[in-house]
């Protein structure tokens, strides 16, 4: 699904509204005409076409954070397909689970098919990470909000404000519960890398400042992994959702497709 078929960051449209929309022929922001559109009244048929004015220039400029701070919450997955050639996939490792006693070890990032690695005590600086973040239309982690940015506040004294998609949310609206490792293995997604869990990151760090350089390549590789399958992860979690919010005789796109026929 992308940005321009939904109507649900319009105050007074709904999720009954806007699948309402769809299926009478309204399909995305070009098709909208009041007359077409069952159930919606005057204020609110104003309000989609200002929103629709003002967003579809938006749209054009990439402007990833007005959408960011108009989407309900739990529908931002929504912003996925469009922001998806710029979004940066991010994971950190750390020497233990708090912000203010324990360390970041290293930070991967994954976009336009390439991946990068920050190690701690060597490229992993403040400046460094803000200039991924910089770079990117969206962030897309899975506990994100909860650990890895504001761990890497708090480390590294960042204030992240790139619009951010943590797909636990998501995945959790799915029926997708657990931690990332046991829900790829759920979805089939493979990994690269040897099985490694949170605990073996944490030993490999410590393994590695006691001398061995093979330690720390397989923490990369590990920490790498995580990222380039957030990838994977994203993609099959938006085809889920579109297909479970998308009426299937509204003919809205298809999931990580096009857009239904009519004018942009």
């Amino acid at each position: 699904m992308r940005i321009r078929n939904s109507f649900i960051p319009v105050r007074g449209v709904g999720e009954t509204t806007e699948r309402r929309m769809w299926e009478h022929g309204i399909r995305e922001w070009g098709e909208f005409r009041t007359e077409r559109a069952p159930g919606v009244g005057a204020t609110t048929a104003s309000r989609i076409e200002s929103f629709v004015d003002e967003a579809a220039e938006r749209l054009d400029d990439r402007d990833a954070d007005f959408f960011d701070g108009r989407f309900p919450s739990g529908e931002r997955w929504r912003l996925y397909e469009d922001f998806r050639d710029g979004a940066c996939f991010f994971d950190i490792e750390t020497t233990g689970l708090s912000h203010d006693r324990d360390r970041v070890t290293t930070v991967s990032f994954h976009r336009d098919g390439e991946t990068e690695t920050l190690v701690r005590g060597r490229d992993l600086t403040a400046d460094a990470v803000s200039e991924q973040f910089a770079a990117a239309d969206l962030l897309v982690t899975f506990n994100g909000t909860r650990f890895d940015v504001p761990f890497l506040e708090t480390s590294l004294g960042l204030d992240v404000g790139t619009p951010h998609l943590d797909l636990m949310y998501p995945c959790r609206t799915l029926g997708l519960t657990g931690g990332l490792k046991p829900i790829e293995t759920e979805l089939g997604i493979a990994r690269d890398g040897p099985e490694l869990t949170g605990r073996d990151a944490v030993r490999l760090w410590y393994e590695y400042e006691d001398g061995d350089e093979r330690a720390l390549e397989r923490l990369v590789s590990y920490n790498r992994d995580d990222t380039v399958n957030l990838r994977t992860l994203a993609d099959e979690v938006a085809a889920r959702l579109h297909r479970e919010t998308v009426p299937d005789d509204a003919n809205v796109g298809d999931p990580l497709g096009g857009v239904a026929t009519g004018p942009r």
